[in-house]
């Protein structure tokens, strides 16, 4: 039998923790990922981010493209980051409900594209549930909202 080394289990937890930041950041990422992505590309071509903002009909078109940029690339860098994660997830996750009001308005639709659209309105759904998740886990880590609730009362 191996003696007991003091250190040991506290190496094991150290490397276990790190495994589940690393597991946690790849997490987040992969819920922004869809933002990065909307974000770089808006960016790298701006005639066709105001493009889409003309299609569903949002005006101005220019501004409004310019301020989609922002907050999607903005609010996925504060949950990536940490900061402020809980106001980032939050924001995204508003946006995603209301943007799925706007382009997946299955409910207008019929045959095959309602199928997709529903599809898709309800996979946006679960993905702003998730952002809530995050936001509510953020907040429950640092005393948040809540511990000021309880406090005031």
């Amino acid at each position: 039998m191996a003696p007991h080394l003091p250190g040991a289990a506290r190496l094991r937890t150290g490397r276990a923790n790190a495994g589940w930041r690393v597991l946690r950041w790849l997490a987040l990422l992969l819920l922004c990922a869809a933002y990065l992505q909307g974000g770089l590309n808006k960016l790298l071509d701006f005639g066709s981010a105001v493009g889409e903002m003309q299609h569903f009909g949002l005006a101005p078109a220019a501004p409004l493209a310019a301020a989609v940029i922002l907050f999607e690339l903005g609010a996925a860098a504060m949950v990536l980051s940490g900061r402020l994660r809980w106001l980032g997830a939050a924001w995204l996750a508003l946006f995603t409900v209301a943007a799925s009001f706007i382009a997946n308005r299955y409910w207008e639709m019929a045959g095959m594209e309602r199928f997709m659209a529903a599809n898709s309105f309800y996979e946006h759904l679960g993905l702003a549930g998730g952002f809530l998740l995050v936001a509510w886990h953020d907040l429950a880590q640092k005393g948040g909202l809540w511990q000021w609730h309880a406090e005031q009362a």
